[in-house]
C-alpha cells in the first residue's frame, strides 16, 4: 500500500506487508490508526466519520507550521492475485483512489479510471465487501456488540460474498417497479388507440346517409311545429272564453273582502279600547296585593321587634368599683415611691463596695509581684550566673533567627508584589484588546444580521416572484383553455365549412371575422343581423353564384352569403337610419345608430349598412317599446339581444352566444392570453434576478458568518487568557495576604523574643549585684495572704450590694406594673358602665317605635284587604269584556284571511292567464317566426300541409343504415298523375315525431363533417396500435424473466447464506470454547422458516455463569464474544487479509494469550495487519512497521523483519 497526502502522511510511503502477521506499532498520536483508515478509505468508505473526520477534506494533509497544506490525498492498494482469488484477468490488481481539495475524486483499477461500484463489486467476490468486516477496531467490536440480528446477518452474507447479489436484486426490484409503470401507462394507451379505432372506422359509412338524414330533420321539424302552431291557437282560444267567469268571481270576493274588513276595523277599535281598562284595573290589584304584602311583613317585624326589645333587659353590674381600683392603684404608688429612695440608698452601697474591691485587688496585687520578684531573685542567685549568661545567648539567638526569618518573609512579599503588577498589566493590556474585539464583533453582529436579512428579503421577493409566476400560469393556462373552447365553437356546421374548405376564388371569410363590434353591443349586433351574423363574405354578385353552384351541386346544406362590393346605398330605403349629425338628431332620445357600433372591413361597408338599415340600439325593453310607438319604421334592439319591430318582438332568455359574439370573446380572450404570458415572462425574469441576488446574498451571509467565527474564535482565547491572569492574581493577592499574616506572626514573635532576652539580661545583672550579698532567708507570705483575704471580702460585699441593687429594682418594676394595671381597669369599668346606660336607653326608645309602627301597620292592613277584593272584582269585570271583543275579533280576522287569501289566488290566477295569453301569443308569434327563418313558409302554409291532419310519409332507410343506397329505386317506385312517387303514409302522432327528429338531429351531430381521409387514419391509427400491443407484449415477458432471475437470485442466495451460517455456527462453538475453556457459545437463527430475511443472535455462556445474554456479560467477556463471532466468520470464510486495529488493548494476559493463539491460526490463510502496543503480540508477528510522528507533525514509518533481525 502506497500512501500520499492523506491525514499525517505527507510524504510518499509505501507498506509492504508480508504473509502471515505484519504488526503496526508507535507511540500513541504517532498516525498507526491512519493505516487503518487509508486501508478503508481505498477500499471505497465513504463515511467521514468512520474515518474520524468531519468532512471527507479532512482526509488530505492539513500543513503544519514547517510544511503547507496538500491538495490532494492518493492511496494505492496492490494485490496479489496469482490465485485467481479476484474475477479479473490480472495477477496483480491495484486499486487507487485520489481525493482532490476542490472537491472533485477519482477512482482507478490497474490505472484505468472506473467508478467507485467497480471497486466495490471487485472487492466483494473475495470476502470484502463495502461494510469492511475484515478491518476490525475498537468501534467494529462496539458495532459487533450492539448490531441486530440483521446485521449480524449482513455480515456472514459479506463474508460469504452474497451481499453484492442482494444489492442486485434491490435494483432490479427498483427497475420493476418503474417498469411497472410504464407498463401501466403503455396499458392504458393501446386501450385508448383501441377505443379510437372504432369511431374512426365509422366515419368512412357517415357521408352517404347526410342527405336522408337532413330530409328526416326538415320533414319532422316542420310537422311538429305545424302540431305546435295549431294546438297553441287553440289553448289561446279556450283561455280567452275562460276570462269572463274568472274575473266575475274576483268581484264578488272583493265586495265580501270589504264588508269583513270593515266589521274588523269596529272590532279592532273596541278592543283596543278595552286593553287600557283592563291593564289600569291589573296595575291597581298589583300595586295593593304589593302594598298589602309589604304591611303585613312590616306588622310581623314591628312586633317581633317589640318583644325582642322588652325581653332583653339590663344585666346586673357584675363589674368590679372603680373608686376601689383607684384607691389601690394610690397605694401601689406611695410603695413605688419609697422603694425608690431605698433603691437610691442601695445604688450608693454598692459604689462603695467597689471602690473598697478595687482598692484591696490592687493591694493584694502588688503584694504578690513583689513576692515574685524576690522569690525569682533568690533562684536565680541559686541558678547561678554560668547558666543565666546560656540562657541570654540562646535568646539573642532566638531573637536573631526571628528577625531573618522576618526578613526573608518581607521579601516574598515583594517578590510576589511584583508579579501581581506585572499580571494586572498584562491584564490590563488584555482588557483594552478584549474590548476592541468586543467592539469589532458588534460590527460583525451588524454586518451579519444585515446579511441574513438581506438575504431572507431576497428569498421573501423569491417566494412572491415564484408565487406571481405560479399564478400567471395558472391563468395562462386557462385562458388558453378558455380561448382553444371558444375556437372549438367557431366551427362551422353547416354548408358555410364546406364552402370555406373549398377554395374557391372571391369567398373571403365568415363575416364574423371581417367586422369589430364595440366591446358590450356584441349580443345587439349579432341579434339585428339575425342569420347574415353567421354568413359567409364573398368579394361580388359572381362569387354569390359559384358559391351557391358550389352548395347545390355538392348537396351541402345552406348558407348566407354577404356581398363586400354592394354599394353604400343599397341598403337605403324609407326608414334607412342616417349617421350623419343631423340624422341623430331626429332620433328618438336613447336610440343609437347600429351602424355606429360595427366597423367593417375595407369594402364591406356597404354590406353591413344594407343589413343594419333602420336598427337602433337602445339600453331596455321599455325604450326599444317607446321607440317603436314614435317611430314604427324602426327596429329596435336591446344590448341583450331583444328584437322588436311595429310587427315581431323576438327575445326572451338568452341562448347560445352567436358567432360574433364568440369571435370577440376569442379576440378578448386572446389579448388576456398575450397580457398574461407576458407578465409569466417578467415573472421568470424577475425569478431568475432574484436568484442571482440570493445567491450574492447567500455567498456574503457566509463570508460575514465565516469573520464572526473567527473573531468569536479570537475573543474566546483573550477570556481564556484573562482568566488565566485573574486566577494568577487571585493566588497573588491570597499568598501576600498569607505572607502577611506570617509576618505578623514574626513580628510579635520578635517581640516575644525581645522582651524575653531584656528580662534574662535584667536578671543576670541582678544577680551579679546581688553575687557579694550574704544569702537570705525564705520571704514571709503572711501579708500577701491577708491582703487576698481582704480583697475576696471585698469582692463577695460587692456581690452582695449587687444582688440587694437588682431585688430592689425588680420590685420597683412590679409595683410600676401593678398601678397601671389598677388604673386601666378603673378606666375600662367606668366606660362599660356609660356603654351599658347607653343601650337601655336606646332599647327602651325602640320598643315604643315598634309598638306604635305595628298598630299602624294593623290599621292599614285591614283598609288594604277592602281595597284588594274591589280591585281583584274590576280587574274581572274589565278581562271578562275584553276576552268577548278579542272572541270575535279572531273569527272575524281569520274570515277576512280566508277572504284576502280567496281574493289574492283569484287576482293571481287572472294575471296570471292574461300573462299566460301573452306568452301564448308570443310563443304563436315564435313558432310563426321560426317556421318562416327556419323552413321558408308562412303560417298557413304550414299548417295546410304539414298540419297534424296530414299524413307522414314513411320512408325506408337501409338496413342497419349500413350498404350503399339504390339508386334506381326512384325509377321503380310507384308514381301518381303528376309523375310524383306514391310513398306510404301513416297518421300524424307527436310522440313519434319527436323521436323522428331528435334521432334525425342525433344522427346529424353524430355525423358532423365528413372525414375524406378516414380511411388513411385508420390504417395508421390501427397499424401503431398493432406495435404498441407487440411492445406490451415483449415487456410483460421482460418482466416474468426478471421475476424469474430474482427467484434463481433468492433460491441461491438461501443456499449460500445457509451453508455459510453452518459453518460459520461450528466455527463459533470451536473458536467461542478456544476464548472461554470451558464456556459454551453458539449462533441460532431468529427465524429458521424464512433463511432470506432471518437473523442471528449470539448466546454466549461462559465457565461458571448461567448467563447466555451479551447485555449481562462483561466488558472484556463481550469484546472476546465479539472477537469470537468475527474470527468464525474468517475462519468460515476466509478473505486475502484481515486488519486488527488494537482489538487486545483491553484484555488481560490469559485472554491475550489466547487471542494471539487464534492470530497463528489465521495467519495460515490469510494475511494479518495488527495495530498494537502489546508486546507479546508483537512476538508473533513476522514483520514490524513503527510509525513515529516528530516536531514536524508528519508520520515516519520504519520496517523489520522478524526473522531477518533474529538472524
Amino acid at each position: 500500500m502506497t500512501v500520499r497526502g492523506f491525514k499525517s502522511f505527507a510524504s510518499a510511503t509505501t507498506f509492504d506487508f508480508e504473509p502471515g502477521v505484519t504488526a503496526v506499532v508507535g507511540p500513541n498520536g504517532s498516525g498507526k490508526s491512519n493505516v487503518v483508515d487509508a486501508l478503508a478509505w481505498v477500499m471505497g468508505e465513504q463515511g467521514a466519520k468512520t474515518l474520524r473526520g468531519g468532512k471527507m477534506e479532512d482526509v488530505i494533509f492539513a500543513g503544519t507550521a514547517g510544511r503547507p497544506a496538500l491538495g490532494r490525498a492518493q492511496v494505492s492498494l496492490t494485490i496479489d492475485n496469482t490465485d485467481g482469488a479476484l474475477p479479473i484477468e490480472y495477477s496483480e490488481v491495484t486499486i487507487s483512489r485520489t481525493l482532490f481539495r476542490a472537491g472533485g475524486s477519482e477512482y482507478a483499477i490497474n490505472g484505468n479510471n472506473c467508478r467507485l461500484l467497480d471497486i466495490q463489486e471487485l472487492l466483494s467476490d473475495s470476502g470484502l465487501g463495502r461494510e469492511m468486516h475484515v478491518i476490525v477496531g475498537q468501534g467494529q467490536l462496539d458495532r459487533v456488540l450492539h448490531a441486530t440480528p440483521e446485521d449480524r446477518r449482513g455480515f456472514i452474507e459479506e463474508a460469504s460474498g452474497i451481499l453484492k447479489h442482494r444489492r442486485r436484486k434491490e435494483k432490479t426490484v427498483r427497475k420493476l417497479e418503474a417498469m411497472q409503470a410504464n407498463l401501466t401507462r403503455l396499458t392504458d394507451l393501446t386501450a385508448e388507440l383501441r377505443r379510437q379505432l372504432t369511431p374512426l372506422g365509422r366515419q368512412a359509412e357517415v357521408a352517404r346517409r347526410a342527405q336522408q338524414v337532413q330530409f328526416e330533420v326538415r320533414d319532422a321539424r316542420a310537422r311538429l311545429l305545424a302540431d305546435e302552431l295549431v294546438r297553441l291557437t287553440s289553448v289561446l282560444e279556450q283561455e280567452a272564453a275562460d276570462e269572463a267567469a274568472a274575473r266575475t268571481r274576483q268581484a264578488e270576493a272583493e265586495k265580501n273582502l270589504d264588508a269583513g274588513r270593515r266589521r274588523l276595523a269596529e272590532l279592532e277599535l273596541l278592543a283596543a279600547e278595552a286593553t287600557p281598562r283592563v291593564n289600569t284595573a291589573r296595575d291597581a290589584w298589583y300595586r295593593l296585593c304589593a302594598a298589602r304584602e309589604r304591611f303585613r311583613a312590616l306588622a310581623n317585624l314591628a312586633g317581633e321587634r317589640r318583644r325582642l326589645l322588652g325581653s332583653a333587659e339590663a344585666p346586673a353590674d357584675a363589674g368590679r368599683d372603680p373608686e376601689v381600683l383607684e384607691q389601690q392603684a394610690a397605694q401601689v404608688r406611695e410603695e413605688q415611691v419609697d422603694l425608690e429612695f431605698e433603691l437610691e440608698e442601695r445604688q450608693a452601697a454598692l459604689e462603695e463596695a467597689v471602690g473598697r474591691r478595687a482598692a484591696a485587688e490592687q493591694a493584694a496585687a502588688e503584694e504578690d509581684r513583689r513576692l515574685t520578684t524576690v522569690l525569682r531573685a533568690a533562684a536565680d542567685r541559686r541558678e547561678g550566673l554560668a547558666r543565666l549568661a546560656g540562657k541570654v545567648g540562646t535568646a539573642r539567638s532566638r531573637v536573631e533567627a526571628a528577625e531573618a526569618e522576618l526578613g526573608r518573609l518581607r521579601g516574598l512579599i515583594a517578590g510576589g508584589e511584583d508579579r501581581r503588577r506585572q499580571a494586572e498589566a498584562e491584564f490590563a493590556a488584555l482588557e483594552s484588546q478584549a474590548a476592541g474585539a468586543e467592539a469589532g464583533e458588534e460590527r460583525l453582529d451588524a454586518a451579519y444580521e444585515e446579511a441574513v436579512e438581506a438575504l431572507e428579503a431576497i428569498e421573501a421577493e423569491l417566494e412572491d416572484a415564484a408565487a406571481a409566476r405560479r399564478e400567471a400560469e395558472r391563468e395562462r393556462a386557462a385562458l388558453a383553455a378558455r380561448k382553444e373552447a371558444l375556437e372549438v365553437g367557431l366551427h362551422r356546421r353547416d354548408g358555410s365549412a364546406v364552402l370555406l374548405a373549398s377554395g374557391i376564388d372571391g369567398v373571403l371569410a365568415p363575416l364574423a371575422d371581417l367586422i369589430t363590434v364595440k366591446p358590450g353591443y356584441e349580443a345587439a349586433i349579432a341579434a339585428a343581423l339575425g342569420s347574415a351574423a353567421e354568413a359567409v363574405a364573398v368579394r361580388d354578385a359572381h362569387a354569390a353564384v359559384r358559391a351557391l353552384e358550389l352548395m347545390k351541386a355538392g348537396d351541402a346544406g345552406r348558407v348566407h352569403l354577404v356581398i363586400a362590393d354592394a354599394p353604400a346605398s343599397a341598403g337605403r330605403g324609407a326608414g334607412a337610419v342616417e349617421r350623419t349629425d343631423a340624422g341623430a338628431a331626429i332620433l328618438p332620445a336613447g336610440a343609437t345608430p347600429a351602424t355606429s357600433l360595427v366597423q367593417a372591413a375595407r369594402g364591406l361597408d356597404g354590406a353591413v349598412a344594407g343589413l343594419l338599415r333602420a336598427v337602433v340600439v337602445v339600453e331596455d325593453l321599455q325604450t326599444a317599446g317607446d321607440i317603436i310607438a314614435v317611430r314604427p319604421d324602426l327596429t329596435a334592439v336591446t344590448r341583450e339581444g331583444d328584437v322588436f319591430t311595429s310587427w315581431l318582438v323576438r327575445g326572451g332568455a338568452a341562448g347560445g352566444p352567436s358567432l360574433i359574439e364568440l369571435q370577440a370573446a376569442v379576440e378578448d380572450t386572446a389579448a388576456h392570453l398575450e397580457d398574461a404570458t407576458a407578465r409569466l415572462e417578467r415573472a421568470k425574469f424577475a425569478i431568475a434576478g432574484a436568484s442571482a441576488r440570493r445567491n450574492e446574498a447567500k455567498q456574503r451571509a457566509e463570508a460575514a458568518l465565516e469573520e464572526l467565527n473567527s473573531s468569536d474564535a479570537r475573543i474566546a482565547a483573550v477570556a481564556e487568557r484573562l482568566g488565566t491572569l485573574g486566577s494568577m492574581l487571585r493566588s497573588t493577592e491570597a499568598e501576600g495576604a498569607r505572607l502577611a499574616k506570617l509576618v505578623a506572626a514574626a513580628e510579635e514573635n520578635l517581640q516575644a523574643e525581645q522582651q524575653a532576652l531584656a528580662e534574662i539580661t535584667a536578671r543576670l545583672g541582678a544577680a551579679r549585684d546581688a553575687g557579694d550579698e550574704p544569702e537570705a532567708g525564705e520571704p514571709s507570705t503572711q501579708r500577701r495572704d491577708a491582703l487576698a483575704a481582704e480583697a475576696a471580702g471585698a469582692r463577695q460585699a460587692e456581690m452582695d450590694a449587687r444582688l440587694a441593687l437588682r431585688s430592689a429594682e425588680e420590685q420597683l418594676t412590679a409595683l410600676s406594673n401593678r398601678a397601671a394595671a389598677l388604673e386601666r381597669a378603673a378606666a375600662t369599668e367606668r366606660q362599660a358602665r356609660a356603654a351599658a346606660a347607653e343601650r337601655a336607653r336606646r332599647r327602651q326608645l325602640q320598643a315604643a317605635k315598634a309598638a306604635a309602627v305595628a298598630r299602624g301597620a294593623e290599621e292599614v292592613l285591614a283598609w288594604l284587604e277592602v281595597s284588594v277584593d274591589t280591585a281583584a272584582r274590576e280587574r274581572d269585570a274589565a278581562e271578562e269584556v275584553r276576552a268577548a271583543w278579542e272572541s270575535e275579533l279572531a273569527e272575524v280576522r281569520t274570515a277576512t284571511a280566508a277572504l284576502a287569501e280567496e281574493l289574492r289566488k283569484l287576482t293571481d290566477a287572472v294575471h296570471r292567464d292574461e300573462l299566460a295569453r301573452a306568452q301564448q301569443r308570443l310563443r304563436i308569434e315564435a313558432v310563426q317566426t321560426r317556421a318562416i327563418e327556419e323552413l321558408g313558409m308562412t303560417a298557413d302554409h304550414l299548417v295546410a300541409h304539414y298540419g297534424p291532419d296530414q299524413p307522414v310519409p314513411v320512408t325506408q332507410a337501409p338496413a342497419g343504415g349500413k350498404g350503399k343506397p339504390d339508386k334506381w329505386a326512384a325509377l321503380r317506385a310507384e308514381v301518381d298523375e303528376d309523375g310524383n312517387p306514391v310513398l306510404e303514409t301513416v297518421p300524424f302522432v307527436r310522440a313519434e315525431q319527436e323521436k323522428r327528429l331528435k334521432k334525425a338531429e342525433r344522427d346529424l351531430a353524430a355525423l358532423g363533417k365528413v372525414n375524406p381521409l378516414a380511411l388513411e387514419e385508420f390504417a395508421a391509427l390501427e397499424e401503431r396500435h398493432q406495435f404498441l400491443s407487440s411492445q406490451l407484449e415483449d415487456l410483460k415477458a421482460s418482466r416474468k424473466d426478471l421475476l424469474d432471475i430474482i427467484r434463481e437470485v433468492d433460491e441461491r442466495v438461501e443456499q449460500v447464506f445457509a451453508e455459510a451460517f453452518k459453518d460459520t455456527a461450528e466455527q463459533f462453538v470451536r473458536v467461542f470454547g478456544r476464548l472461554f475453556p470451558g464456556g459454551e457459545g453458539r449462533l441460532v437463527l431468529t427465524d429458521p422458516d424464512d433463511m432470506l430475511a432471518t437473523g442471528i443472535e449470539v448466546e454466549a455462556r461462559p465457565a461458571g455463569k448461567k448467563i447466555k445474554r451479551l447485555s449481562l456479560l462483561s466488558g472484556g467477556e463481550r469484546s472476546l464474544t465479539a472477537v469470537a463471532l468475527l474470527v468464525s466468520i474468517f475462519k468460515a470464510r476466509p478473505s486475502p487479509f484481515y486488519v486488527m486495529d488494537e482489538v487486545e488493548a483491553a484484555l488481560d494476559d490469559t485472554n491475550l494469550g489466547r487471542l494471539i493463539t487464534i492470530f497463528e491460526e489465521l495467519r495460515e490463510s490469510s494475511q494479518l495487519i495488527v495495530i498494537t502496543h502489546q508486546k507479546r503480540t508483537m512476538e508473533v508477528a513476522d514483520a514490524l512497521y513503527g510509525v513515529t510522528m516528530r516536531g514536524d507533525g508528519v508520520s515516519t514509518v520504519i520496517s523489520q523483519r522478524i526473522t531477518a533481525a533474529s538472524a
